[in-house]
């Protein structure tokens, strides 16, 4: 009976566990976005700003939300180490695109690494969401800038995809600038803090609305 009633209680307890990659260019400050929502949510704090090192490979942290537990992904960003990131996309349930806005001469590659994180079929489905980071800097460009220097950069890109008779008029097209049109941009400090928790909301609503 004892073992029984332990099952039933197990199963009303259970939380669903759903995975986040975190994925960007390496010193966009994913590392330590991870490490402040670990602070933020969990009873050991994660590292401080002056432990944390260049990301080679990946970091694993998890959350416990209610009925709801999240781990995320932190991918390295290196050019080398970008080519891991596809085999996380499959088991994937959102995706999480930091972008350093304070540097603004690495935005264009920046915008590069992420068009090809949002066209990627594997996760045409999937909740992505693009943090603009370092926002406590008073030399970053605010939330709004970051989708204007991003629609202005691939609106270029189809321009001269046109002048190089390399224009792409398929559906995937079709589908991406649909994807661009309903991106969600949100600002954070993952050194301060700020919005990460709006952003850690955001992921669990959509990991949440997915299931269905």
């Amino acid at each position: 009976m004892y073992h029984l009633l332990k099952g039933f209680h197990e199963y009303l307890t259970r939380k669903e566990e759903f995975s986040v990659i975190i994925v960007g260019l390496d010193g966009a400050g994913k590392t330590t976005l991870l490490e402040k929502i670990k602070t933020l949510y969990n009873d050991v704090p994660g590292l401080t700003p002056d432990k944390i090192a260049p990301t080679v490979g990946q970091n694993m942290g998890k959350i416990t939300l209610p009925s709801t537990i999240l781990k995320f992904w932190d991918l390295g960003g290196q050019k080398g180490i970008r080519s891991i990131w596809p085999r996380y996309y499959d088991d994937c349930h959102a995706v999480v695109y930091v972008i350093d806005a304070e540097d603004r001469e690495r935005l264009g590659e920046g915008w590069e690494v992420f068009d090809s994180v949002l066209s990627n079929p594997q996760i045409l489905n999937v909740p992505l969401l693009l943090l603009a980071n370092k926002q406590d800097s008073p030399q970053s460009l605010p939330v709004d800038e970051i989708r204007r220097d991003y629609e202005e950069w691939f609106q270029n890109k189809i321009e001269n995809s046109r002048r190089t008779y390399e224009y792409d008029s398929s559906s995937d097209m079709h589908h991406q600038r649909e994807r661009i049109a309903s991106l969600d941009v949100m600002g954070v400090s993952a050194l301060e803090g700020t919005g990460v928790r709006a952003a850690i909301d955001w992921i669990f609503i959509r990991v949440q609305n997915s299931r269905s």
